[in-house]
């Protein structure tokens, strides 16, 4: 039951449903649900430790977003991604690099919608991480993801983003497959700073457009019956 909860409660975080700094009162949740206090409770504190919401005075909200938090999650994420290019040219196998190969036939395959497109491109990172055969980077690559899950938005919708995503792609790939690993690593650091500055990008644009009017049936937000 708390798992569903919590998957529940996550996915209303990741599509916006829930917006950053919004709060989340147990009481209203399990109403919300149909469940009891105590799943919520634990959904909750799963969530907490996931640094996905934060407690309060009143109990606990969905973070805030900032443009710093996106610089520090991007620098994080440009030395890891980097590291992991770098390890897949050096150790990556004829079968790392068929998959990676199949990955990016994929993404070029692949259609217009901003899902599909977001899918695609997770496929194609997730197997560089494989090909760099460190489980640590794997799950540190794993860990800090779940700290994008509330900037929803892909940056793949955003201007002529993914033709340079699919060029720069292509670069890595040539760059992983003749093994050389301090281009893999260049590249890789291109490509992910080119990803921090779009996000910071629509960050901006986000912040001029006129606020989001939740329904008026949200009753999730109330502070009533705060899990603190």
């Amino acid at each position: 039951m708390a798992t569903g909860v919590y998957e529940r409660i996550r996915e209303a975080i990741v599509s916006g449903e829930f917006a950053p700094g919004e709060s989340l009162g147990e009481v209203a949740l399990a109403r919300r649900f149909g469940t009891s206090r105590t799943p919520v409770r634990e959904a909750l504190h799963r969530l907490e430790i996931e640094a996905i919401v934060e407690p309060t005075s009143r109990g606990v909200r969905v973070r805030p977003s900032s443009p710093e938090e996106i610089l520090d999650i991007y620098e994080v994420r440009i030395t890891l991604e980097s590291a992991a290019a770098k390890a897949a040219a050096a150790r990556a196998t004829e079968f790392d690099r068929v998959r990676l190969r199949a990955a990016q036939d994929a993404m070029v395959a692949t259609g217009d919608s901003p899902v599909e497109r977001a899918n695609a491109n997770r496929v194609f990172h997730e197997a560089i991480w494989q090909a760099s055969h460190s489980p640590t980077l794997v799950d540190l690559l794993h860990r800090l993801n779940v700290h994008l899950i509330r900037y929803p938005s892909t940056t793949l919708a955003h201007g002529d983003r993914w033709d340079v995503v699919l060029r720069e792609h292509e670069e890595l790939l040539a760059a992983i497959e003749r093994g050389d690993a301090e281009a893999a690593l260049r590249i890789a650091e291109q490509h992910m700073t080119g990803a921090r500055e779009v996000r910071l990008r629509m960050y901006a644009e986000a912040a001029v457009q006129p606020p989001r009017r939740p329904p008026s049936d949200r009753s999730a937000s109330s502070s009533t019956g705060s899990s603190r």
